[in-house]
């Protein structure tokens, strides 16, 4: 366990710091790398780790460079500022609707393409209002939690609900009819409490004239129309995959290079560009991160959480959701939620209560909002923003991941029971 434990920590340390510019793949490569050579994993592990995870990785890889044509495209930038002009200058309303569109994003592109393409998109758009910096922070903070809080509906939505989905073979209805309730509340609260917190710095009235029209934006408008009829048949071939029991990647994958396609045959988009720029680090991230935490696995922290979990069934339904959901949070925004899906769903493999699966899931997406390294979203994010010359400190996060998470995530582990 202390050799498992060092490899982990030293690795997670290494993807928070990126000394030289060391990404975040290449670290957790070398870290499973490491593991594997000091035989703390072994290939069969790798084989292991490998089946749950390459289904999540290749569906991500499709979401990510869909969202990447839309954004060529005009489609989240038209989005923004639709959604700017229907506040009629109000700016209670304009931070309402900017949540509600980070939550329609992340429901349907995934909280890392939210993190990803939204928020450079919301910040340009808070720069030309003339918006002051306490003004940019809160809108920043509020869109960076919600890319995670409402990540929760569909099974494509986080990576960590693709893992858990295929784990316990929860078909996308399935899946859909028992989190679409957590998803609607968890949107409201958040936004409920994102106001109480962060309301104080929102001003009243937001002059939004300096806006473009929205459809000025766009490269194409017959491929933007398109672009939502494409969505609609994309999510319907969801439902008919899970009728056939097919994978989600398939259609995650094949929808993506179908509209790439679409779009470079028109000119609107660049293939080779599109694939070349894709977060190809994130998918050396997934992988190699999560063999290294197979080695937590093999050292029995799977089996000391399943006894754990097995205990607290005993105590009611109340007490085993809330418990598990917290004890998800609590490790993944330490651990990183990453790692931590699939060591709580070794855990629960044999604990006789379905529902806890579903709490872990609440649990990983909404409690690394807590520290600044608990989500890869959270990493991409505060990294987007440091590009953009938007600094958020370590404690100045810490504080209000910690402030807002845990009453957001109770409430929300509450629809469940």
């Amino acid at each position: 366990m202390f050799l498992a434990s060092g490899i982990f920590i030293i690795t997670l340390i290494f993807v928070i710091w990126q000394p030289k510019g060391l990404q975040i793949g290449t670290t957790a490569i070398i870290g499973a790398i490491v593991a594997l050579i000091l035989k703390v994993v072994n290939l069969n592990d790798v084989l292991d780790v490998t089946n749950i995870v390459w289904d999540a990785t290749l569906a991500f890889i499709g979401i990510i460079i869909l969202s990447m044509v839309l954004d060529e495209i005009g489609f989240f930038e038209w989005c923004a500022i639709k959604m700017a002009k229907l506040s009629n200058g109000s700016g209670i309303k304009m931070f309402i609707y900017s949540l509600l569109l980070g939550s329609f994003v992340s429901a349907i592109f995934a909280n890392d393409g939210a993190a990803l393409i939204l928020t450079p998109i919301i910040l340009a758009k808070m720069k030309i209002l003339k918006l002051n910096t306490k003004t940019i922070l809160a809108f920043i903070l509020a869109g960076g939690f919600i890319s995670d809080s409402a990540s929760l509906p569909f099974v494509f939505s986080n990576l960590t609900n693709i893992v858990t989905a295929n784990y316990f073979n929860i078909g996308f209805f399935e899946y859909l009819s028992n989190m679409i309730l957590p998803y609607i509340v968890s949107t409201l609260i958040s936004i409920f409490v994102l106001w109480l917190i962060l309301g104080k710095d929102i001003p009243k009235n937001i002059d939004i004239n300096l806006l473009k029209d929205p459809d000025e934006v766009l490269k194409s408008k017959t491929l933007f129309k398109f672009s939502w009829f494409f969505l609609l048949i994309l999510l319907i071939g969801y439902f008919v995959g899970d009728y056939f029991d097919l994978p989600v990647s398939l259609f995650a994958l094949s929808g993506a290079i179908i509209f790439l396609a679409i779009a470079s045959y028109t000119k609107n988009a660049k293939a080779w560009l599109t694939i070349k720029n894709a977060p190809w680090q994130v998918v050396w991230f997934s992988i190699g991160l999560y063999i290294v935490v197979y080695g937590l696995k093999n050292a029995g922290l799977t089996d000391y959480l399943s006894n754990v979990l097995m205990h607290l069934t005993t105590k009611g339904d109340f007490i085993a959701v809330i418990s598990t959901g917290f004890i998800s949070a609590f490790l993944s925004a330490i651990m990183n939620n990453m790692p931590t899906v699939m060591i709580m769903d070794i855990a629960l493999k044999d604990v006789p209560h379905d529902i806890l699966a579903y709490a872990n899931i609440i649990g990983c997406n909404l409690g690394p909002k807590m520290t600044p390294f608990g989500s890869l979203a959270t990493l991409l994010w505060l990294h987007v923003l440091s590009k953009k010359g938007v600094h958020i400190g370590f404690w100045q996060y810490t504080k209000f991941g910690l402030f807002v998470t845990p009453p957001v995530l109770f409430i929300v582990l509450l629809t469940l029971i």
